[in-house]
């Protein structure tokens, strides 16, 4: 898919909070072993004045920085999420009247598990690149949800990326173009009422993940006539630190090129924000004329990917928000699981 206009990302900002909580923790607490076979060493929880629309707010703020631009500038916010505060009233309003975005603007909270930021990417890209918008606001974060003693409670962690979209020709990295594939596999879900998420077992990894990443990121390389050492970066959806690289090897990618968007591997998959924050780690080192894959996943199931060239402006940006790299360093660990359930708001009373 591509736009009539050239459409190019203008700014863009991680947020990650500050609390981690040691895997080892959780292992001990469950009876399991606290060793080398945990998927990641620590991973993120909100404080408990933190939910997913704060961290989105903080996220959008360093984007705008980076954009340097008024926000009321900003024609759409759209927030991908899968924990929002508010079962029934939206988050990105709040986000966006925090911004300075208000009134004349579009909101919604985009639905699509961990690929909810990336659909947020894409139509922000068409609002822009049809012509609606000068500049839109598309956002992936979760503070992620795990039960207790469940598998995912070892890397379900919590933080995200947002991004601004606008002119190609004052871009910090261009849209070259976008490509979805989209089935109904029922890897993972939740229904209504039900306060932890549920796994598809023998259809997360093969017919899930693997299975629309690969057909999502193939289809890209026919649309730009392209293969896997064109890229100098590439980036995943990062539900382990297994996948990504899984995919990556099979298809053609190197760990060169992987390795430093895996945030996964420092504090766990932030669900929406895990392929958002990886794209940010990564323009945080890129340089003019890099060229950067990018392919999302989420449950349900289904894969956005995306091929960006780096702009010549993007290294002027870098300064004028912390990168993901100060995100990962500004951390505490918390004392112990029990600190953990509470900020996390896992022990129900009610």
């Amino acid at each position: 898919m591509k736009t009539i206009k050239e459409v190019g990302i203008v700014g863009y900002g991680a947020y990650v909070p500050r609390p981690r909580v040691p895997t080892k923790a959780i292992a001990s607490t469950w009876g399991a072993a606290g060793n080398g076979s945990l998927p990641v060493r620590q991973k993120s929880v909100p404080s408990l004045d933190e939910d997913t629309v704060t961290m989105s707010i903080e996220a959008s703020r360093n984007a705008i920085k980076r954009a340097n631009i008024c926000a009321q500038k900003i024609r759409a916010v759209w927030v991908g999420t899968e924990s929002k505060p508010y079962a029934v009233k939206p988050s990105s309003t709040i986000v966006a009247e925090a911004i300075g975005a208000t009134p004349a603007v579009s909101a919604a909270d985009m639905e699509f598990a961990c690929k909810a930021g990336s659909e947020a990417m894409q139509t922000a890209v068409a609002f822009v690149g049809s012509g609606m918008a000068e500049y839109a606001l598309a956002i992936g974060m979760d503070a992620a949800q795990s039960k207790p003693g469940d598998a995912l409670e070892y890397t379900a962690a919590a933080g995200g990326a947002a991004y601004i979209f606008g002119p190609a020709k004052n871009s910090l990295a261009i849209v070259e173009a976008s490509h979805s594939h989209v089935t109904d596999t029922p890897d993972f879900f939740r229904r209504q009422h039900m306060h932890y998420p549920e796994h598809g077992h023998r259809f997360t990894g093969l017919p899930a993940y693997l299975s629309h990443t690969k057909e999502a990121t193939q289809a890209l390389m026919d649309l730009t006539s392209s293969q896997p050492s064109d890229f100098d970066w590439a980036v995943f959806h990062q539900p382990n630190p297994k996948f990504p690289r899984r995919v990556a090897n099979t298809l053609g990618f190197t760990d060169e090129q992987i390795l430093p968007g895996l945030v996964v591997d420092s504090i766990g998959n932030t669900y929406s924000g895990s392929s958002l924050l990886g794209l940010a780690a990564v323009l945080d080192i890129a340089k003019t004329g890099d060229r950067i894959f990018f392919c999302s996943y989420g449950s349900g199931a289904g894969s956005d990917a995306f091929s960006l060239v780096v702009n010549g402006s993007l290294a002027s940006t870098r300064d004028n928000a912390p990168t993901v790299s100060d995100y990962l360093g500004r951390s505490h660990a918390l004392d112990d699981y029990g600190q953990y359930l509470r900020l996390s708001r896992k022990i129900r009373l009610l």
